[in-house]
């Protein structure tokens, strides 16, 4: 089968790589969190993504075809305001008073915006491979040492989860991926067939989840001293910090398993020379 996982599982990484403080104030509202958290900025850089993802696929799994269809389906898939719905949706279901408000508190400061931005800028520009390569290869030579900001990170992720979290959900985009290719006509798929071909990938996909992963961070995190980036990390371990990383996963895996379902469904009609 077709390897679709890998830029729907790191774009869903560098949007789940946050952490919380909390301070007692009156708890904003769900719009307000989305716009300190600058979600439709993230979305943005997502939907780029997207349409270069969708180059690739078209490339590889339709010739160089889909014509007018294609774009056009992948145009709508990657709907901005669709994707912070979702998300929104989220956190209307996961995060109390007291969590909107530590968000706040946190985010809504000159320190705060200034992670966002560096998180950002570092997806932004790791969307150039060269760039990529770089990050990968500066945590491939930091990989088994003792570097100070290497441990840091790795306590980033533990308090988050974020690689066990990520490639669960890498798995389950796959397997919608797959299930729209199937429901759109293009294979003969049983749900069997598509659980074992999707989990026969795992380790791959946790070998390159975590080689990404981790260049993402330390590219991201490098301009933090390590006094700001140890209070991230401490804020991220408190009952907030846990409740929005829980929100920005479910709200993320909803949406990209959606995205992934309509990609492989407009795929198959592509393939079948649709213009439905």
């Amino acid at each position: 089968m077709f390897d679709v996982t890998r830029r729907i599982a790191l774009s869903l990484i560098a949007s789940l790589a946050f952490a919380l403080a909390g301070t007692a104030q009156a708890a904003p509202t769900t719009a307000d969190l989305v716009q300190t958290l600058r979600l439709h900025e993230v979305a943005g850089l997502m939907r780029n993504e997207g349409l270069s993802y969708a180059e690739d696929l078209q490339d590889e799994m339709l010739a160089g075809g889909g014509g007018a269809y294609w774009i056009r389906q992948v145009d709508r898939i990657y709907d901005t305001e669709e994707m912070v719905r979702i998300v929104a949706e989220a956190f209307e279901g996961e995060l109390s008073a007291p969590h909107r408000a530590a968000i706040q508190a946190f985010f809504d400061n000159p320190e705060g915006q200034s992670i966002l931005t560096y998180e950002n800028a570092a997806r932004e520009a790791m969307s150039d491979e060269d760039v990529e390569d770089i990050a990968r290869a500066n945590y491939a030579e930091l990989r088994g040492t003792d570097d100070a900001r290497l441990e840091a990170v790795k306590r980033f992720v533990a308090a988050n989860d974020l690689l066990e979290r990520n490639v669960a959900g890498a798995l389950g985009s796959n397997f919608m991926f797959f299930q729209g290719l199937a429901d759109g006509g293009a294979y003969e798929f049983s749900e069997d067939e598509i659980i074992a071909d999707v989990w026969a990938q795992e380790g791959e996909i946790r070998e390159d989840t975590e080689a990404w992963l981790y260049g993402f961070l330390l590219m991201a995190y490098r301009p933090l001293s390590d006094e700001m980036l140890d209070r991230y990390i401490a804020f991220s371990e408190t009952e907030a910090g846990q409740a929005l990383n829980a929100a920005l996963f479910e709200g993320f895996d909803v949406m990209y398993r959606a995205i992934s379902y309509d990609l492989g469904r407009a795929a198959a009609q592509a393939m079948a020379g649709s213009d439905l």
